[in-house]
């Protein structure tokens, strides 16, 4: 197989799926430009920094099943950007008085020194352009031309050949309703939820026996000392995430109140008061799968759909997506040698 020509195609959304799926065209030589609205690469693989202390406040950590993902985690631990977790990590059920430790057995990675590095290792052999947000795309004579919130129609001349949407799909509903409703069908498919994380920072390392538990009480669903994970230093931080359910309940409620409601829980699990506390809602975290097979490629409009919202839920999921798509992408610019 060899490419016709040399697409340029767009990729919005710098998460691991866009960042996957851009990586694998260009090593097949395609040109390729990747947009995000955010500051930096990473979707929710994200890691909040403040005065002395960081948190990772999105993704905790991931697995990596596939013989392909496998492959792609050991070359981010080789280059530094990815290592084994092993915490003490318990059960707390609703319905037993103490801790209970986990029955299986998982391998657990993180980015290191956070969560973002490797979305940052990705992007670093990319054109990334941060602080866009796409909130328009149509189809030109000679391509897709996009529009941002910051700025006119791009690019200027020659469109974009084909276009790839790794962003949450409510997002992708919205920016696909007019020029690809097919796809934006698709999307509406997909159910997405959200989920509050609040980060607290305390003066020394608090006097739990565990450093990281899923919860089934109250509004809590997952804990962890993020000092524990490697590469972390300064105060001791943990990240309490809320359920799903609590989160749409309470979705938008104030963040400082959100943050003393889940301190108020964490609490009660035996952690201490912290010396500090912030919170952030993440409005797109959990989804039901739309019943797609990992990604969404239309040949003819050269429009495609990746994420872990199409793949599993997970950071595995989404690489997964974008490297799938990836190929799906390839095989519509290439033709029999």
């Amino acid at each position: 197989m060899q490419v016709k020509q040399t697409p340029h195609i767009a990729v919005i959304g710098a998460g691991i799926a866009g960042l996957a799926c851009a990586t694998a065209l260009q090593r097949a030589g395609l040109t390729v430009s990747v947009f995000d609205k955010s500051r930096g690469a990473g979707g929710r693989m994200s890691t909040r920094r403040g005065d002395g202390w960081q948190c990772d406040h999105g993704a905790q950590y991931f697995t990596a099943r596939d013989p392909a993902f496998r492959a792609e985690v050991q070359r981010w631990c080789e280059a530094g950007s990815a290592a084994p977790w092993t915490p003490r990590l318990v059960s707390l059920p609703h319905d037993l008085p103490a801790a209970a430790p986990t029955q299986v057995e998982v391998e657990r990675f993180v980015g290191a020194p956070r969560m973002t590095a490797p979305a940052v290792f990705l992007a670093g052999g990319l054109s990334v352009a941060t602080d866009t947000t796409v909130e328009q795309m149509r189809s030109t004579p000679d391509g897709w031309q996009l529009r941002s919130t910051e700025g006119d129609w791009f690019p200027a001349g020659a469109g974009f050949d084909g276009v790839v949407l790794a962003i949450p799909a409510p997002q992708a509903a919205v920016l696909l309703q007019q020029p690809a409703a097919e796809l934006a069908a698709v999307a509406s498919r997909t159910a997405m939820r959200g989920c509050w994380a609040a980060m607290l920072n305390f003066d020394a390392p608090v006097a739990l026996p565990f450093d990281a538990a899923f919860v089934q009480r109250g509004p809590l669903r997952w804990i962890a000392r993020d000092s524990s994970k490697p590469g972390r230093d300064g105060a001791e931080t943990w990240l309490l995430h809320a359920s799903a359910e609590w989160t749409e309940d309470h979705l938008e409620d104030d963040a400082g109140q959100v943050a003393q409601l889940l301190v108020d829980a964490f609490a009660e699990l035996g952690g201490p008061l912290p010396r500090a506390r912030t919170a952030h809602r993440w409005r797109y975290a959990n989804s039901q799968p739309a019943g797609q097979d990992g990604s969404v490629w239309h040949a003819d409009l050269r429009i495609g759909l990746c994420g872990d919202w199409l793949h599993g839920g997970n950071v595995e999921g989404a690489w997964l997506s974008g490297h799938h798509l990836a190929a799906q992408v390839l095989a519509s610019f290439t033709t029999a040698s």
